[in-house]
């Protein structure tokens, strides 16, 4: 098998680089063509048979080696034969070519391929599988990418030989026609009545225009078929209906009510979602009172004796609640009335493309958002139903501290809320299955993070596997292993933060096929459509990113698209998304960092400043953590940044414009920043950058210059 393939490869490297060494494509230009036209043309006459079939293998072989000069090719076919014998002989020519293109692809190369790359290639497949056919012609119709490219990628798809023929050969007829027409133009073009001419010009615009037709029927064909057997509305009873009060669905409604859209916004529970109700905003609050008793705790530190304090867990849980409702107003169905939007308290169900039904009641729309956020997700540990266990949505109803809280999951929400309540007195310990806390971040990050905890009495039990939960006359405890070894641990709540899980349930999605994506959020396109160009999704529910202000990031897309999409549609842009984690030190991150650049195999050089050298750091005691950049090397662009440390959710906003607008390292080190503040950290690492890269050969002979004025 290994010799055929090389044989088979050794074959096409002959043809290819034959042709380029004896220089054949001189001989497929419209120059030369054009002085060859009439000998080509008395051959024709002469043996019109013989030249067709020269014209179809020499297109053949061209199409089949992805050769360059097709369109020139295609012109003349058109010149010689005209538009009927010469869309005949090259939409054959061309369909042929690309099958064999498509067999040497799959010969030579998918079998490595599906070795290298079997996981990703296996989600092609399915997609393939499904849509391949379609997927192809489309791809056909409208010129996105060469046919070579078509050809290539597709034989290491697992699309069968006689489809893949028989729709190349319908996809690529279109295209033919256009250029073959064209090119009978150019056949009679009369240099002595000058070569413009109505005829051409129409040829040649349809060429242009080509593109943007094909692409309009390709829409038409696919709407078609996604939305057989559903009946379009007349008349809707408003623009748009939005699922979902968190933060992706009220910026989507403010934005649609904003440009006069009659909006329709559906919530089953709370306005403001998770993140007022059980997520950023708790999280915070209680944040911030573990701060202060921290402080408190470092009082001698200040030079402030004899501070002590008594936490009153209830109170600090009642002030969680009353920050909740001192937001409230914010994204209340009163303000949210009074900007125009119509809100509905209900569970929604999506009943068609174009309906959606509430407390009984259907409404018509022309556009459908969902933006149904997540849940905490609870992993099915044995007797955890049995034990009464706490969520991110649950925690904030205890008014009773626990002595011993046992936190399952390290990431950012079990890290801020162990740390909280260690903080205020309660005995902690984490159980993460992985190796460290935090494992998105570097290693360095969560290895700080981690001896903060640890210097604050947090117990973190890493690479653990949880067992099962139970009760015994001594209480609650949960049984691990670790190294292979059982351990029991005891407690009295166990929070479970180990992610989130979106609310595609009981909406209607299955009964409408809307599809799903294997992390079990809905499967969206760059423009955020699902299955149904009219139907959308943001924030939690969509994914990739599960942040509020991701959710109000993808929130203009969806609304804009939805409302204007029918005249130019936006593509969401995930090139610049920060997040922070508001544990002590913070956490504050944009763009890559090291972990990230080494799976994607992206070079870059690392720039560090360490903040025990800032003086406002130390004048307010907080001098630990770094700032840390990305670049590209030797030079300033900023790949990603990361910052551990006091503020550090604060002073991330800077890479995040840098990033943002194109900025780099020597502009960062060229703004003036205020001393002494915690943001003259991000300029000393631009400094430290600089450094690294000062022209040392320059400045010997600036040395030199000096010495010589000195006389």
């Amino acid at each position: 098998m290994f010799t055929k393939k090389f044989g088979l490869l050794a074959i096409i490297v002959i043809l290819v680089g034959g042709f380029f060494v004896f220089g054949l494509g001189d001989y497929l230009t419209l120059e030369y063509f054009q002085t060859q036209k009439q000998a080509i043309d008395d051959y024709y006459q002469a043996q019109p048979v013989k030249t067709g079939l020269i014209y179809f293998f020499i297109y053949l072989i061209m199409f089949a080696l992805a050769l360059p000069a097709g369109a020139v090719l295609t012109l003349a076919g058109g010149a010689i034969f005209g538009l009927g014998w010469g869309t005949l002989l090259v939409s054959f020519a061309s369909s042929i070519g690309s099958t064999l293109a498509f067999l040497a692809s799959r010969s030579i190369l998918r079998d490595w391929v599906e070795q290298r790359f079997g996981s990703n290639l296996a989600a092609i497949n399915k997609g393939v599988e499904k849509e391949g056919p379609f997927y192809l012609f489309t791809l056909r119709l409208v010129p996105i990418f060469p046919p070579a490219a078509i050809n290539l990628l597709m034989g290491l798809t697992r699309i069968k030989v006689l489809p893949f023929y028989i729709v190349s050969q319908l996809g690529m007829l279109a295209g033919t026609l256009v250029y073959i027409n064209a090119g009978t133009q150019l056949a009679q073009i009369n240099p002595d009545e000058g070569i413009l001419s109505a005829d051409l010009i129409l040829a040649f615009v349809l060429l242009g225009v080509f593109p943007l037709i094909a692409k309009k029927i390709v829409d038409w064909l696919q709407s078609r078929k996604v939305y057989r057997g559903f009946t379009k509305p007349r008349r809707f009873d408003t623009n748009m209906v939005v699922i979902g009060a968190g933060s992706g669905g009220l910026v989507t409604s403010y934005i649609a009510a904003a440009v006069k859209a009659k909006v329709t916004l559906i919530e089953k529970h709370k306005m403001g979602g998770d993140c007022l109700n059980f997520g950023c905003v708790p999280s915070k609050t209680i944040i911030r009172s573990a701060k202060i008793n921290n402080y408190i705790k470092r009082a001698e530190e200040f030079g402030i004796r004899n501070a002590s304090a008594e936490v009153d867990f209830a109170a600090v849980m009642e002030r969680v609640q009353s920050v909740i409702k001192a937001i409230e107003p914010h994204d209340s169905i009163e303000r949210f009335t009074e900007l125009g939007v119509d809100c509905v308290q209900g569970t929604a169900t999506i009943t068609s493309p174009y309906s959606v039904e509430v407390n009984g009641e259907t409404i018509t729309t022309r556009t459908i958002v969902i933006a149904a956020g997540a849940r905490p997700f609870v992993p099915a540990i044995a007797g955890v139903e049995d034990i009464g266990y706490l969520t991110s949505d649950t925690v904030w109803e205890l008014r009773e501290q626990p002595q011993r809280l046992l936190v399952i999951g390290g990431g950012p929400i079990g890290s801020e809320l162990a740390q909280s309540f260690a903080r205020l007195g309660s005995q902690v310990t984490i159980v993460q299955r992985g190796a460290r806390i935090q494992p998105r971040e570097d290693t360095d990050v969560s290895d700080l993070v981690a001896h903060r905890f640890a210097a604050e009495g947090i117990d973190i039990r890493t690479e653990c596997t949880t067992v099962e939960f139970g009760s015994d006359a001594e209480g609650k405890y949960l049984d691990v292993e670790h190294a292979g070894q059982p351990d029991r641990i005891r407690f009295d709540q166990v929070l479970i933060a180990v992610g989130r899980k979106p609310n595609t349930e009981n909406m209607g999605l299955e009964e409408l096929g809307i599809e799903l994506t294997d992390k079990g959020t809905i499967d969206v396109n760059d423009y955020l459509q699902t299955k149904y160009p009219n139907i959308y999704a943001v924030g939690d529910i969509a994914g990739p990113y599960q942040f509020t202000h991701t959710a109000a990031h993808q929130a203009w897309y969806a609304a804009v698209n939805g409302l204007f999409g029918r005249f130019r549609k936006f593509k969401v842009d995930y090139s610049v998304i920060p997040w922070a984690t508001f544990t002590d030190p913070e956490v504050g991150r944009v763009g890559l960092n090291e972990r990230d650049a080494l799976a994607q195999g992206i070079e870059y050089e690392v720039t560090r400043y360490e903040l025990d050298d800032l003086d406002r750091a130390l004048a307010d005691g907080e001098g630990h953590g770094f700032v840390k950049v990305l670049t590209v090397p030797g030079k300033d662009k900023i790949l990603g940044a990361t910052i551990v440390g006091y503020h550090a959710g604060e002073l991330i906003t800077e890479f995040i414009s840098a990033m943002r607008h194109g900025i780099g390292l020597n502009k960062v080190l060229g703004t003036i920043h205020i001393y002494p503040t915690l943001s003259e950290a991000n300029k000393f690492a631009a400094g430290n950058w600089k450094k690294a890269h000062t022209p040392d050969k320059l400045l010997t002979y600036v040395a030199k210059f000096h010495a010589f004025m000195r006389g």
